[in-house]
This record gives C-alpha cells, structure tokens and sequence, in this order.
C-alpha cells in the first residue's frame, strides 16, 4: 500500500467507525491528522491518544497547518452538508473527498478484498482480517467495527499486496471501489431514503458486483442471482449444490462447530468462536475467499476457534446472578429476527428484555411494520426515542407510532434518562440492548447497575 498523500489530513465525522479506520490509517502514515466530531467518544479518545488533534465545536477554527497544497480534507455522508468545517472548506477550494472516495483511491494500489451485504459484512470482514492477519499472504484492512481480537478497525501491512475492505451500500459509497476479489453475503433491501425503491437497491449491488477485476471472483451466498465479468464461487448452509458448505453444526457457550466442505476437501468439527448460524454463513464465506487466494486452509481451520467476533455484534457485556447482558447494532428487522433466534437458542428457559433504538425516521417509516413484528418476539420491550443521524424528523414518525405496531402487552417507550431507573427493578433473564444509534453509550452505565444489582443480592 502505497500512495502519495497530502501532509496534513482534516476528517469532518472523525468518529465514526469507518472514519476512524481511514484516520489510523494515516496517523500510520506519519501524516498530521485534525478532525471534527460533534460528540466525544471513547473512539476519538482513542484517536487523540495516538495523535489526532479534535474538534467537538461546529464552528470553524483557523489552522497554520491548514492548505490547500498540503491539506485534504475528507467527511462522511452521516454529517450535515451545513457543517460549519465542511461549508468553509468547500468555499476555500480545498480537495474535499468523501470517505468512500479517498477509500477507493487508497485501495487502488492493492488487491481490495471487499466484504459488502446488508447484514453480516463487518463480522466477515473481521474474520477474513484475522484469518488473513499474521499469515504468509497478510493483509492490510479497514473494518466497520472494532474487531475484538486486534482491539483495533485497522490493519496495516506494508508487506501484503491485500486489502480487505468493509463495501458499504449506503449512498452508493461501495461504487467508490476497485475490487479484485469480494464477497456478497446478502442483499436485503435498505437505505431507500437512498435508494428510492427495492429495484434501485439491487441494482446498486449488480453495479458493485460489475467492478470486480475480470481475473479475480466474486463468493456469493448461493441463491442470489448477480452477472458478473469474474468467476463465481457459492456457499451455504446444508447445502448439496453450493460450492462451501457446513453440515453438522452445533453450538455452545464456547462459539458454533461445523463440518466445512470445500470443492477439494473436507474439514471436520471446525469452531469460529462466536455464536449463530449467520456466524457460521459468515465464516464460509470468509473461508471460501481465502481459499480462492491460496490461503493454507489447515492453518486457517486451526487458527478460527481464536476468534473472538467484534465490538457490539452479540458482544457478551455481563453474566451475573440474575441476568445477562449482550449488546448488538442489529438495526434493520432481518439483524433483529436473527438476534433473537440465536439468544432463544442459547436460553431456551429465560425471559428476554429488548432494549430498541430505532436508527433513522426513514427507516422506521419503511420497515415498521416488520420491526413490530421482530420486537414482538421479545418477553418485553422497551423502546427509546429514534435516532435522527443525519435526518430531520418525519410527521408521525417516531418511537410511540413504532410501539403501537409490537403486539406484546409487555412492552413501554422510555426516555434514555429514565432508562437505568426503570432497569433497577427490570434486570432478571437476557437483557438486549439493539440500535445503531447512541445505544452503545448506555452500554457501561447498565453494566455498572447490573453489577451493582449483583452485589447487593
């Protein structure tokens, strides 16, 4: 990886997950890294320990170190085109870049290996880095979440001419790259704030898919139906027609086990160390890309169990006396269905209490009816306010419009400021808390009450 870059690097959204990932990626550089985010974080906390200068002030800040010769200026679709740093940038004649943009050129001097889907692509990601990582092949990588094992969304490697890349479908972002070789794990139809209908969603999946290097391939879950100019490689689950597949699975508190058989062999009672039948999906397809580079597959099989999943997706917070506490970004229905099943799985006799955070007004709006059908499944829930992001409210949209659709009696809309006083006497069974908003700043008070709950007892 290697590319000539501006000295100073200013990244409106610095905290963001994927704007993090590209902001490590130049502090390894040696490049001066600036910022603006609109809240503190533990992430940007993280990204000032290692040498970024934030902001936390929508107002701009003049800058010695700022030019337009030396300066590239890089934001996220997340935060408002009103910015203040964004506005005054654009009117200085800056180079501004969004962040699928300075990804894409960055990537375009390496092999990209490309996780895209609905749901599933960070977990995938995470697992091809960590398989990848540490091995003869390598890899460089910009993940969408914090992978447990690296405590880290990034990996540098000098030394691997491969990238992996987490393909986001929001705004189109994924037609940004270059990819030798991907992976689709699924297309579930999202983001029609963006897309404007299911229709356009595909095709936004068909296009990504077209800009695959002829000499590379693409690893899709087998039953989508996609042209494409590479080879292509199928797995599934139980599956007598896929070219990956895992039979014999069964899961633990430990992780899930399965048989994998490969076009040239089989694999017996390999463990990945999370939980869930998407989690085994996600491993084959891992698997199956890492094949088709020539990975050695034995270390690989060997080296899996080690995995220890990513931050906020089925994160294991806390397991007390009375209750356990898992936190997940799950934000669409589907990621809420499979949520549930693998916890009503692992505790088939204990009650479950949903925490929701419903992301987007729009989103709302669009699935609502399937959101209240997915909730419904849950013993109790308990719905947060929405959160807005980037979006300005929608008349009649919002979380007591989304509560009336929950058919379950045990169900309530709680302010985020009410929340730990109502869980002080509602802590017993599984305890979720689901959204890919704020929620995750709730995650260390309710650990801190249930442990407190804990020792009282």
């Amino acid at each position: 990886m290697t590319t000539n870059q501006p000295k100073v690097i200013f990244f409106i959204g610095i905290g963001g997950i994927g704007m993090s990932a590209l902001a490590r990626y130049y502090l390894a550089l040696g490049r001066k890294v600036f910022g603006y985010d609109k809240t503190r974080s533990d992430l940007t906390d993280s990204l000032t320990q290692e040498g970024a200068v934030i902001s936390y002030d929508d107002v701009w800040q003049e800058n010695e170190c700022f030019s337009k010769e030396s300066t590239l200026v890089i934001y996220t679709p997340a935060v408002s085109l009103e910015n203040a740093w964004y506005r005054q940038f654009k009117s200085l004649g800056y180079h501004v870049l969004k962040r699928a943009q300075a990804l894409g050129e960055i990537t375009r001097n390496s092999n990209g290996l490309c996780v895209a889907g609905t749901h599933g692509k960070s977990t995938t990601s995470a697992m091809l880095a960590f398989l990848l990582n540490d091995t003869e092949l390598g890899c460089s990588a910009f993940l969408g979440a914090i992978a447990t094992n690296f405590g880290n969304n990034f990996l540098i490697n000098p030394r691997s001419k491969y990238t992996v890349i987490e393909a986001d479908e929001y705004d189109r972002s994924f037609l940004n790259l270059s990819p030798y070789a991907s992976i689709i794990t699924n297309i579930d139809p999202d983001h029609l704030d963006i897309y404007e209908s299911e229709e356009k969603f595909y095709e936004g999946f068909r296009q990504f898919a077209m800009k695959i290097d002829p000499t590379g391939f693409l690893i899709l879950k087998e039953g989508l139906k996609i042209n494409t100019l590479c080879k292509q490689k199928t797995y599934a689950l139980n599956s007598s027609t896929a070219d990956y597949t895992a039979r014999n699975i069964t899961e633990s508190v430990n992780g899930a086990c399965f048989d994998l058989y490969t076009p040239s062999a089989r694999y017996e009672h390999l463990c990945i160390g999370i939980n869930g039948s998407h989690n085994v999906e996600n491993a084959l397809a891992a698997l199956a890309l890492c094949d088709n580079i020539g990975a050695d597959m034995q270390e690989l099989v060997r080296k899996f169990q080690q995995f220890k999943g990513i931050k906020r997706r089925f994160e294991k917070i806390y397991s007390g006396k009375n209750v356990v506490y898992i936190d997940d970004y799950a934000h669409h229905p589907t990621e809420i269905n499979r949520l549930i099943s693998s916890v009503r799985h692992m505790f088939p006799n204990q009650t479950i209490t949903g925490i929701f955070q419903p992301h987007l007004f729009s989103r709302t709006r669009d699935f609502g009816d399937a959101f209240g059908q997915e909730l419904a499944q849950l013993d109790s829930v308990i719905l947060l306010p929405i959160y807005p992001a980037r979006e300005l409210p929608i008349q009649g949209i919002d979380s007591n419009w989304l509560l009336q659709k929950i058919k379950n009696p045990n169900k309530r809309l709680v302010n985020p400021s009410e929340l730990l006083d109502y869980l002080r006497s509602n802590t017993q069974g599984v305890l979720l808390t689901i959204g890919a908003g704020d929620i995750d700043r709730m995650v260390e008070p309710i650990k801190e009450l249930l442990q407190i709950n804990d020792s009282a007892l």
